[in-house]
């Protein structure tokens, strides 16, 4: 089938998504599989000689177009999720993770990296494709490719097992998630909360033919109700309907993830055991920065009595607030983010509301694109390639006008789109002869699309947290998309290791924080004008508000995902709920009521790559926190936080680095110094 009949065939440049349907990915696959396999029966036959050139580039070749096609099939089951394409995707996915896993224990190919890896050519080869190489070896081990054969089929039906299992989970959360509908007929039961959160609810009404206002479970329609509104039955309700989706206790049997979970810990546990590790935490650290799960614990641990004394202050302050100002006796769950918010208002005489109304979208993507600009010495353009949705936005990056890499960028919550928000990448940089092809990323998130309102189109608008979290993304897309590597396998994401991986993105949240950088990312959505100097300081010193209670929530999450992978037995007993009361009962000033099943759509750990690997977001906010003391280093001595010459240095040394070599060697190439804990606490407000 030729690239002309079947668009996800055609490599020739950017994804064609108005031409991909559910019925070009079986065929596309088949052919991409075929072709992969041709390859590798090649390359098992005995060489003369193993090199670069006639053994990994051409392995290279093969499994780049197979990746990225199931890429494209991947994003899309992620953000236009149909019946048809979903059906597609799971028929397929079980061939794919067959493939991978029998080339991960191919011992022909394990064997001709030792070969290239002892040859004397390994010595004039560059770090870029040493590094490849060490990775390859690493990986052909944690792959199986050692094992006997009776154990490589029960590792292969592992891997399969454990791909369907994923999927299946993450599509109870979606289905969970696009199921649920609250519907509020009178207005008055949603006193408090914002116009634009109300004018969403009536236009989701009207879409579905119903009078009133139609709340759901994706993250822009139910937050507004836990945060403003002042009907404590509505919130626990919206709060009840959240943390119960996706369980025993939600609206379907057949979305309940329990028996997932207990099924993917056991299939872990036995991939463990099999390639002779004691748990399935050993297994997931090998490639991390981390040295073994008792040091992350530690980590974790020593964080948590840090974090502790500050949370219960926060709590404490927050009950007695509760009490005496809004006549809640007893503070619920689903009274925290309400009194929270009210409790600032009081405290800081300002709402996240009215912050909100200054970051509308196209001011705050032009401030972040000139926060880039600046940093970086790059131009960020508007660019042209076909979508897969009509809101869907696309860009690149040029320097000195040649171009560095492009972006799609997918900023709205909608129906058939998976929550939260992530960086992907649609291809990475190498090296195809002479010439360069460039990195291509897309940018995902779920904010609140744009309204009409009286007949008059409204741009969307952010709150300040939805600000950082496009930050937090465009931060892993510039470490994808900046890299000076041009050997596919470490250049951008690749091969990083995975509790570094967010360093860049957690770095550039702190820039929304600064001055200099949000007055030239706000307009006010009526007047135009920019927010005030005293809403600025007045966020400032709101910043660290409840700090204790978000590290420790962090940590918790973090405690529960390790401690699931290494001292769990998932054949005993004892149930992850039990696990993650544990942990709570040891840390949590605040324990969620009983009926909180909040593991049972934690896709992070679940579905998302980040099994015994959640703790990377604290382990990696270490790093990012200290990367940008260099920069405010820099602005206390030249008055400019966003120095050209330090952001040049950080390109250099971390984001154009890629995985070429390891993360602490950049950033001690950056900083000049180890890592400190330090700056992560100053920032927190965690200081004595």
């Amino acid at each position: 089938m030729t690239s002309a009949l079947n668009p996800l065939l055609d490599f020739s440049d950017l994804p064609r998504f108005d031409a991909v349907k559910p019925e070009h990915v079986a065929p596309a696959i088949a052919a991409l599989l075929d072709e992969a396999r041709t390859v590798v029966k090649r390359l098992e036959a005995p060489m003369d000689k193993v090199s670069w050139e006639n053994f990994v580039e051409p392995l290279e070749n093969a499994t780049e177009k197979l990746g990225r096609a199931w890429g494209v099939v991947s994003h899309l089951n992620s953000v236009v999720d149909t019946p048809e394409l979903r059906a597609a995707y799971n028929e397929n996915q079980p061939k794919v993770t067959e493939f991978w896993t029998e080339l991960g224990q191919n011992l022909a190919l394990f064997d001709k990296y030792k070969a290239l890896k002892e040859s004397t050519d390994y010595t004039s080869l560059s770090a870029a494709r040493k590094k490849i190489i060490e990775n390859a070896l690493r990986d052909f081990r944690l792959g199986g490719a050692e094992l006997p054969d009776d154990k490589k089929a029960r590792y292969a039906q592992i891997q399969e097992k454990h791909a369907a299992l994923a999927t299946k989970f993450s599509e109870n959360v979606l289905d969970a998630t696009n199921d649920y509908a609250l519907f509020v007929d009178n207005e008055a039961d949603l006193a408090g909360l914002p116009e634009d959160a109300k004018h969403a609810a009536r236009a989701a009404a009207e879409r579905d033919g119903k009078p009133g206002y139609k709340f759901t479970l994706h993250f822009p329609s139910y937050f507004p109700i836990l945060q403003y509104a002042d009907k404590r039955e509505l919130r626990e309700t919206i709060y009840r309907a959240n943390v119960t989706k996706a369980s025993e206790l939600g609206a379907k049997p057949e979305w309940d993830n329990t028996q997932n979970i207990a099924e993917l810990l056991k299939l872990r546990d036995e991939e463990a055991k099999l390639l002779g590790f004691n748990n399935f935490a050993e297994v997931s650290l090998v490639p991390k920065m981390a040295e073994n799960p008792q040091q992350v614990i530690g980590f974790l641990e020593d964080l948590a009595q840090r974090a502790k004394p500050f949370a219960e202050n926060d709590l404490a302050e927050l009950r007695a607030f509760a009490q005496k100002e809004l006549g809640i006796a007893k503070l619920e769950a689903w009274d925290v983010t309400y009194a929270s918010e009210k409790l600032r208002e009081q405290r800081y005489a300002f709402s996240e509301q009215e912050v909100k109304q200054y970051f509308q979208e196209p001011k705050v993507i032009e401030g972040l694109f000139r926060v880039i600009q600046s940093l970086f010495s790059v131009e960020v353009k508007q660019d042209t390639a076909t979508t897969w949705h009509k809101d869907v936005k696309f860009f690149r990056i040029e320097r000195n006008g040649q171009l560095v890499g492009q972006f799609y960028l997918d900023l709205y919550a909608r129906h058939g789109k998976r929550g939260g928000a992530w960086m992907d990448d649609a291809r990475g940089r190498r090296l195809i002869g002479p010439k360069v092809q460039t990195p291509v990323a897309y940018l995902t998130c779920n904010f609140t699309e744009p309204t009409v309102v009286n007949g008059k189109a409204k741009p969307a608008l952010f709150s300040h947290d939805e600000v950082i979290t496009l930050f937090h993304e465009f931060g892993h897309g510039l470490h994808h998309m900046l890299t000076q590597v041009d050997e596919l396998g470490v250049s951008g994401i690749s091969g990083v290791e995975w509790d570094a991986v967010e360093l860049p993105s957690q770095f550039l949240e702190n820039f929304c924080w600064e001055w200099d950088v949000l007055q030239h990312m706000t307009a006010h959505v009526d007047t135009g004008a920019p927010l005030p100097r005293a809403l600025f300081d007045k966020m400032i010193a709101a910043k660290n508000f409840q700090s204790g209670l978000q590290t420790l929530r962090q940590v918790e999450f973090a405690l529960f995902d390790m401690h699931l992978h290494f001292d769990h037995d998932p054949h005993g007993p004892r149930t992850a709920q039990e696990v993650l009361n544990d942990v709570r009962s040891r840390f949590a000033v605040m324990i969620p009521p009983p009926f909180n099943r909040f593991q049972n759509s934690f896709s992070h750990i679940f579905a998302g790559g980040y099994s015994a690997g959640y703790y990377s977001y604290k382990w990696a906010e270490v790093l990012s926190a200290d990367a940008y003391s260099a920069f405010e280093e820099a602005g206390a001595v030249g008055g400019n936080i966003l120095s050209a010459d330090t952001g040049r240095k950080f390109m250099e040394e971390i984001l154009s680095m890629g995985g070429a070599r390891s993360a602490l060697e950049s950033f001690k190439a950056f900083r000049g110094r180890e890592p400190s804990i330090d700056a992560l606490l100053r920032h927190n407000g965690m200081t004595a």
